[in-house]
Protein backbone atom coordinates (compact mmCIF):
# COMPACT_ATOMS: atom_id res chain seq x y z
CA UNK A 1 0.00 0.00 0.00
CA UNK A 2 1.60 3.33 -0.86
CA UNK A 3 2.29 5.92 2.27
CA UNK A 4 -0.22 8.26 0.51
CA UNK A 5 -3.06 7.48 -1.24
CA UNK A 6 -5.39 10.00 -3.08
CA UNK A 7 -9.23 10.10 -2.19
CA UNK A 8 -12.33 11.71 -2.83
CA UNK A 9 -14.07 13.88 -0.22
CA UNK A 10 -17.13 14.90 -0.39
CA UNK A 11 -17.07 18.42 -2.36
CA UNK A 12 -15.44 15.91 -5.00
CA UNK A 13 -11.93 17.22 -4.42
CA UNK A 14 -8.90 14.83 -3.99
CA UNK A 15 -7.21 14.50 -0.88
CA UNK A 16 -4.45 12.25 0.21
CA UNK A 17 -4.89 9.97 2.61
CA UNK A 18 -1.97 8.58 5.48
CA UNK A 19 -2.08 5.97 7.34
CA UNK A 20 -2.02 6.23 10.63
CA UNK A 21 0.62 3.48 11.00
CA UNK A 22 2.61 4.79 8.25
CA UNK A 23 2.60 8.70 10.08
CA UNK A 24 3.75 7.14 13.61
CA UNK A 25 6.20 4.72 12.57
CA UNK A 26 7.42 8.09 10.08
CA UNK A 27 7.17 10.36 13.17
CA UNK A 28 9.18 7.46 15.19
CA UNK A 29 11.62 6.94 13.64
CA UNK A 30 12.39 10.96 13.34
CA UNK A 31 12.30 11.75 16.55
CA UNK A 32 8.88 13.94 16.69
CA UNK A 33 7.63 12.30 19.59
CA UNK A 34 10.39 13.55 21.27
CA UNK A 35 8.60 17.11 21.24
CA UNK A 36 5.04 16.36 20.03
CA UNK A 37 1.93 14.18 20.81
CA UNK A 38 -1.10 14.10 18.49
CA UNK A 39 -3.66 14.59 21.40
CA UNK A 40 -1.58 16.97 24.39
CA UNK A 41 1.16 19.50 24.18
CA UNK A 42 4.65 18.63 24.87
CA UNK A 43 7.04 20.87 24.14
CA UNK A 44 5.83 21.77 21.23
CA UNK A 45 2.00 21.51 20.15
CA UNK A 46 -0.51 18.50 20.07
CA UNK A 47 -0.67 17.90 16.80
CA UNK A 48 -4.90 17.89 16.75
CA UNK A 49 -4.20 21.53 17.57
CA UNK A 50 -1.95 22.40 14.75
CA UNK A 51 -4.81 21.01 12.79
CA UNK A 52 -7.44 23.03 14.35
CA UNK A 53 -5.31 26.38 13.93
CA UNK A 54 -4.41 25.55 9.90
CA UNK A 55 -7.67 23.73 9.24
CA UNK A 56 -9.28 26.58 6.46
CA UNK A 57 -5.69 27.97 5.25
CA UNK A 58 -5.26 26.77 1.95
CA UNK A 59 -1.82 27.32 2.23
CA UNK A 60 -1.32 25.15 5.39
CA UNK A 61 0.06 22.24 3.75
CA UNK A 62 3.26 24.43 2.27
CA UNK A 63 3.20 26.33 5.45
CA UNK A 64 3.52 23.49 7.94
CA UNK A 65 5.88 21.35 5.13
CA UNK A 66 8.11 24.97 5.03
CA UNK A 67 8.17 24.98 9.21
CA UNK A 68 9.32 21.23 9.25
CA UNK A 69 12.32 21.80 6.91
CA UNK A 70 13.43 25.27 8.50
CA UNK A 71 12.14 25.01 12.01
CA UNK A 72 11.11 27.89 14.15
CA UNK A 73 9.63 29.64 16.93
CA UNK A 74 7.92 32.26 18.20
CA UNK A 75 4.01 30.23 16.44
CA UNK A 76 3.64 28.03 19.69
CA UNK A 77 5.62 29.71 22.41
CA UNK A 78 8.87 30.25 23.15
CA UNK A 79 10.66 26.75 22.29
CA UNK A 80 12.12 26.75 18.80
CA UNK A 81 11.68 23.45 16.54
CA UNK A 82 14.67 22.31 14.89
CA UNK A 83 14.77 22.15 10.99
CA UNK A 84 14.90 19.29 9.12
CA UNK A 85 16.48 20.45 5.81
CA UNK A 86 17.82 16.66 4.61
CA UNK A 87 14.22 15.26 5.41
CA UNK A 88 12.83 14.61 2.07
CA UNK A 89 9.50 15.98 0.26
CA UNK A 90 7.45 12.93 0.39
CA UNK A 91 8.62 12.29 4.14
CA UNK A 92 7.25 15.90 4.80
CA UNK A 93 3.98 15.62 3.03
CA UNK A 94 3.27 11.85 4.83
CA UNK A 95 3.49 14.08 8.28
CA UNK A 96 1.73 17.08 7.33
CA UNK A 97 -1.10 15.40 5.72
CA UNK A 98 -2.03 13.14 8.19
CA UNK A 99 -1.33 16.32 10.61
CA UNK A 100 -4.03 18.61 9.00
CA UNK A 101 -6.38 15.47 8.58
CA UNK A 102 -6.52 15.07 12.26
CA UNK A 103 -9.87 15.57 13.83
Amino acid sequence: MPAVQQQASGNGAVASVVSKEVFVKLAKDIGCFACHSIEKKLLGPAWKDVAVIYRQDPEAENKIMNKVAKGGSGVWGTIAMPGYPNLEEEKRRILVRYILALE
